[in-house]
């Protein structure tokens, strides 16, 4: 079973950027395809982006798309999500998973599971 943990959130002002690390407990991590979602409060968790096993191919959400980048190093057992001109809608708690079954689409939740703690992305206005 596969472990994860986020970390790398914070409190950023409106246009600001963090990077975000996923890291894997098992090099076991390199054979998943791996995404990012997020969940702001009162709202249902919502998928971010997606990356393949190799790195070769990403997905965004429309919400996400030229201004995040999503990035892995299988050498690290890491994914990354790199998050820049951030807005206040933004904020969100901030959820890595491994992708284990392969839906049509990459955004669909229940693909992913091992699911890691979550780590918090506050902006402010």
């Amino acid at each position: 079973q596969v472990q994860l943990v986020e970390s790398g959130g914070g409190l950023v002002q409106a246009g600001g950027s963090l990077r975000l690390s996923c890291v894997a407990s098992s090099r076991i991590f390199s054979v998943y395809a791996m995404g990012w979602f997020r969940q702001a409060p009162g709202n249902q968790r919502e998928f971010v982006a997606h990356i393949s096993r190799t790195g070769g191919d990403t997905d965004y959400a429309d919400s996400a798309k030229g201004l995040f980048t999503i990035s892995r190093d299988n050498t690290k057992n890491t994914a990354y999500l790199q998050m820049n001109s951030l807005k206040p809608e933004d904020t969100a708690v901030y959820y890595c998973a491994i992708r284990r079954s392969y839906s049509e689409r990459p955004d669909r939740e229940t693909d992913y599971g091992s699911w890691g703690q979550g780590t918090q992305v506050t902006v402010s206005s």
